[in-house]
């Protein structure tokens, strides 16, 4: 497949913001050489927001697209009003739902009542794991590494990243936990999210990707991908608690709550479920749950002494990340799709692995569905190669982003370093690599 000039520049733009978030740390150290408060110092701190990078190349692509395209940057018929050509028509044909919903679900899933909720879930949990008293925090830590990257197969992965980031952020990412528990627990966080929403077939980006077009129901998500994901889960987190057991010695320290704190009702907590099942259900149709959005910003509003400040720009800046990397992964496939196409099962599931650290996983399962030769073993190993290799990097996973933003204060100054997730999610992926490559499949018809 020759690629064209269009293409070729999509691609150097996309490899320049993938170097981009490797160095974005080197931005923020620069910007503390100006004076606080200063355009310049100001500049350098938003080159090294990652949740910005894919943002800005997507818009240097578009300026690029409408010099190199005849239509420049849109051409209109005049008969018909439309746009026929130039960089508006391709933006025009880019699908935003997906980080349209993130944005929704995340402000949604980060609200005080769906916190509170988890919490008294994870709690609960905790109770049916028998670890000794001295325990008590290993026993919740396993017990939130658990269950919520599990619960993202039925309230969303982006949900369940955003509401396990934040029980991380309020009990174990405090200064006196130390820098390799933070990598190790974060690289655990971002696999097991990504593995943990294949109980279901519209849970995880990469599966939803495929899952209507291949016939995928939660009969076969759970034969083939949710019960290997759910003992990977399982093993990676007692094995990193485990591992840093002596940090999380003692009883856990319920986070103290300000003075005008009050704790959400039942009625405001199931409301607050009800929107957010809404906006899951309606996950394909932005008109629907941008409206259910307005509408929950109300109820926000009324209940406001029940909630917390709705985190919008954090999320936004997420969706912001997402939409930059579907503007550039659209015009991936002139290398994506052949490279696939070329490899065994084996090398399919290991080269989609390390392939999804370096492009979105649902981009990744999108462009290999387009394949008309693909086999049903191919199709299992491109998915599971894709949600086994989901932790890697912030831009593995549609999610991880959330997570990143939640958590990227507490790693200092100088934010999360990449290298430093990536070591951080390496035995929790090779335990997962191993679960899905392995374990027997079953068809579970239902």
């Amino acid at each position: 497949m020759n690629p064209s000039n269009l293409e070729i520049a999509a691609t150097v733009m996309f490899s320049l913001a993938v170097v981009h978030t490797f160095i974005a740390s080197k931005f923020q150290k620069m910007a503390h050489n100006y004076p606080t408060g200063s355009i310049m110092e100001n500049l350098f701190h938003f080159l090294g927001e990652v949740e910005a990078v894919f943002g800005m190349w997507a818009a240097a692509f578009l300026v690029t697209y409408a010099f190199i395209d005849p239509g420049g940057w849109k051409t209109v018929d005049h008969a018909t009003h439309e746009i026929t050509g130039g960089a508006l028509k391709y933006l025009n044909s880019v699908n935003f739902t997906e980080p349209g919903f993130v944005f929704v679900i995340m402000t949604i899933a980060g609200s005080r009542p769906v916190i509170v909720l988890s919490e008294k879930m994870i709690i609960a949990f905790t109770h049916l794991i028998f670890l000794p008293k001295k325990y008590q925090r290993a026993t919740f830590y396993i017990s939130a590494l658990i269950l919520g990257p599990l619960l993202g197969s039925f309230i969303t992965e982006p949900a369940a990243m955003t509401v396990t980031g934040l029980i991380m952020l309020d009990y174990f990412f405090s200064g006196e936990m130390s820098t390799k528990f933070k990598y190790a627990t974060l690289g655990l966080l971002f696999v097991n999210v990504s593995i943990g929403g294949t109980l279901t077939h519209f849970a995880a980006p990469p599966v939803l990707m495929v899952a209507g077009k291949w016939g995928w129901g939660m009969g076969h998500m759970i034969g083939y991908f949710g019960w290997k994901s759910a003992i990977a889960v399982f093993l990676n987190t007692n094995l990193i608690a485990f591992l840093f057991r002596d940090e999380l010695k003692g009883d856990l320290e319920i986070k103290a709550k300000h003075d005008a704190w009050m704790e959400p009702t039942p009625w405001i907590i199931g409301i607050s479920v009800l929107f957010m099942g809404a906006v899951v259900y309606s996950a394909h149709d932005m008109a629907a749950f941008m409206g259910l959005f307005l509408f929950y910003l109300g109820f926000a509003k009324v209940t406001e002494e029940y909630q917390d400040k709705p985190k919008i720009v954090e999320a936004l800046m997420v969706g912001f990340f997402l939409a930059g990397l579907v503007t550039l992964g659209g015009m991936q496939a002139w290398w994506i799709q052949p490279t696939l196409a070329k490899l065994g099962d084996l090398t399919l599931y290991l080269g989609s692995t390390l392939l999804t650290a370096i492009t979105d996983n649902a981009a990744l399962t999108y462009l290999g569905s387009q394949s008309k030769t693909i086999t049903e073993a191919q199709k299992y190993f491109l998915v599971a190669g894709a949600v086994v290799g989901g932790g890697l990097t912030v831009i593995a996973n549609a999610p991880n982003p959330a997570g990143f933003g939640i958590l990227k204060n507490s790693f200092g100054k100088d934010g999360i370093s990449p290298l430093g997730l990536l070591a951080g999610a390496a035995i929790p992926t090779t335990i997962a690599f191993i679960c899905l490559y392995f374990l027997p499949s079953f068809n579970l018809n239902f």
